[in-house]
Order: C-alpha cells, then structure tokens, then sequence
C-alpha cells in the first residue's frame, strides 16, 4: 500500500482506495448503463462537440464517453488515475470498436498533465462529478487550468459537477454550508461519505452555482450554458431540485 505521504496532488487515502478497487470496477459499466446522468451528459456532450475532431475526457473511467464518440469518427484520448479502469476501458473499447479506432489512454492524474501538449485538442470532457473528487481548491483549479491549456484555440469544455444545494443534502447541511462560505473556508462543500467497496471514506466536493463559473472564469473559459439537471437526468426547475450541472465552456480564440 502507497504510503500517505506518496498520495499525489488531490488524491486522499479514500480517493486512492476508490481508484484502485477491483470491486469497483467490476460492477462500473452496469452502474452507467442504468444511470439517467450518464445519459444525459453524453447526450450534452453531442451537442457541444458538434463535429468530430480530437476530445480528450478527463477522469474517463472504463471508456463509455471515449468509446461513444470513437464510434462516431472522433479521435479520443482517456485519461484515468486507475490502472483498473483503464485496463477495462481497453476491453470494453476492444469489443466495441476493433484496434483501428479504438482511442488512445493514459494513466496520469489530472492535477498534472504535463505529459499531454499544449493546444492539442479541439474538445475536453470532465464528467460525472470527477472534478469533486479532486481535492482542495487549488487542485481542483488545477484541473481547469490544464484543460485549458490542452485545448485549441476557440475549444469547447463540458463539466459536470454536483450542486452543494440540492435538497436531499438534508437543510443542517445546505445551513451548516451557507455559513462556512460567508466565513471562507475553503472545505465548505466537501461531504465524506463510506465506501460501498471498502477503504477509507471517500470525500466528494459540491459545488455552488457561483463558485463554479468564478471556477471556469478565473481558469481562463467563458461559459456557452450552464444547465441544471435532476436525479432523472432532465433539467431542473429550482436551485434545490437541482442535482448538478452540466457546464458547456468553451477556450477563447485567437
């Protein structure tokens, strides 16, 4: 077992259990199928990746956003911290697909890509709450800011994160929450919760309206849209019937 002081930038004890628990994985690719938000952001994504051209997908877990757009003549790359989802990301794309269109992947933590070139990529995709189990603010930020870097001029970025004030969060959270904004504290939005497969527990960060677009804009994007989705994948109605948002930004051009 890696040692705490070897994690790297953003990943906690829980975060590392999750990426590198075989159980996890083994029951992934069922979880996506029958989850109305993965339908949904892949569904955004078409939208905002409107012609094929080259999508990086950062956090691609075993493949489902790389393999359906390798399907439709893109050129994709995914990358994951988890050696496990990525060796079943390439079974899954090698019985989808076949070698000659099968994306490419790497292992690397999105807090560092400095191994993928600048301006390299006419798309980016951040999805399923990835960037919440970033941690620390500047981590997260981070993220951002190598996506930014890795996108061409006038490039387009989708984002999904989980909103801080969605009503199930129960109201001595949303409470709790509001305050320890108004006093600064940078973990405001951070919910731990124990793990379905063992390991310590995992903390996932929820995002507020706000703190996402000074997020997206201090990072160097504009926002195109901003939607807010429910737990059936559709577009909510009020901030708390609002389960997250799907974010389509897109890289200035030259």
């Amino acid at each position: 077992m890696i040692p705490d002081w070897q994690l790297p930038p953003g990943v906690d004890r829980g975060l590392w259990d999750y990426l590198h628990s075989s159980d996890m994985v083994r029951g992934y690719d069922a979880q996506m199928a029958a989850s109305a938000l993965a339908s949904a952001d892949t569904a955004f994504c078409e939208t905002a990746f409107p012609r094929p051209g080259r999508l990086i997908d950062l956090g691609c877990g075993t493949g489902r956003l790389c393999i359906h757009f390798a399907r439709r003549g893109y050129d994709c790359t995914g990358v994951d911290l988890s050696p496990e989802m990525l060796a079943q990301a390439r079974e899954n794309a090698a019985k989808e697909l076949g070698e000659p269109r099968s994306p490419n992947w790497a292992e690397a933590n999105l807090v560092d890509l400095a191994g993928v070139a600048d301006e390299s990529f006419h798309y980016a995709a951040c999805l399923f709450s990835t960037l919440g189990m970033v941690r620390g603010s500047e981590n997260r930020a981070a993220v951002l800011r190598s996506a930014h870097r890795v996108l061409k001029p006038g490039g387009r970025f989708v984002l999904h994160v989980h909103n801080r004030w969605f009503r199930e969060l129960g109201w001595s959270r949303v409470i709790s929450g509001a305050f320890k904004s108004l006093v600064g504290n940078t973990t405001a939005g951070d919910m731990t919760m124990p793990q379905a497969y063992g390991g310590a527990a995992l903390t996932l960060h929820h995002f507020s309206q706000s703190e996402t677009v000074d997020l997206l804009t201090r990072t160097g994007f504009s926002i195109a849209e901003m939607r807010p989705v429910d737990l059936i994948g559709g577009r909510a109605k009020t901030r708390f019937g609002t389960y997250g948002y799907l974010i389509a930004a897109e890289k200035p051009a030259r």
